[in-house]
């Protein structure tokens, strides 16, 4: 009976990480975009998504902060993105799809840096990660 109740808990330890993920149709919707320019404040490289925080001023000169999602650090390293391609302070342009819940809170799908680099995060996590241009 131990035996049992042990494999039980180790097996429902192996499955947090299933649970813990969420389909994005549950959290956002793919009928609505947003594109906002602003500053990278934050950055977090962790699992099972990495984040990134924007600050974004309105025609008023009102600052929102945005967090925009994006991919396993593993996906994305595999792809050529590295912890340190984003910093803070980088003005960036981010398309993405909204959250369903109203909050700046969204999918990242398209990315333009200050630089020129362009990050294309295309459903399926297909990613176009040009050089970086001179």
């Amino acid at each position: 009976m131990k035996k049992t109740v042990a494999i039980a808990v180790c097996l429902g330890f192996l499955s947090l990480p299933a649970i813990a993920h969420h389909s994005f149709a549950a959290e956002y919707d793919a009928s609505k975009t947003v594109t906002v320019t602003g500053t990278i404040t934050k950055v977090e490289w962790t699992n099972p998504h990495c984040h990134f925080f924007v600050d974004v001023k309105d025609a008023g000169g009102q600052v929102a902060n945005w967090t925009f999602e994006l991919a396993a650090p593993n996906e994305l390293l595999r792809k050529g993105m590295t912890r340190n391609t984003l910093k803070l302070g980088d003005r960036v342009t981010v398309k993405a799809f909204l959250a369903k819940d109203g909050t700046n809170y969204a999918d990242a799908r398209n990315l333009d840096m200050a630089d020129g680099r362009q990050f294309n995060f295309e459903s399926g996590g297909q990613y176009s990660v040009p050089e970086k241009k001179n």
